[in-house]
């Protein structure tokens, strides 16, 4: 039952992002370094996470936050 949840939230979140980028006519550039409008879920979460959110002495910075991640 919890992997038939999984998949249905993974179906539809890989389903809304492809209509993100099909409805601006975007891209994103793939694992090749090609630009693609039909990126996968995990390519996407892959490329978010070497982004890192630091505090220091309440003072917040973000690293790694290139211009393709923007």
């Amino acid at each position: 039952m919890v992997m038939g949840l999984y998949f249905l939230v993974y179906s539809l979140g890989h389903r809304a992002l492809r209509q993100y980028f099909k409805r601006g006519s975007k891209t994103i550039q793939n694992q090749l370094g090609k630009p693609t409008a039909t990126p996968t879920l995990g390519w996407v979460f892959q490329c978010f996470m070497s982004i890192h959110l630091l505090t220091f002495a309440c003072l917040k910075q973000i690293s790694n936050l290139s211009e393709q991640r923007c």
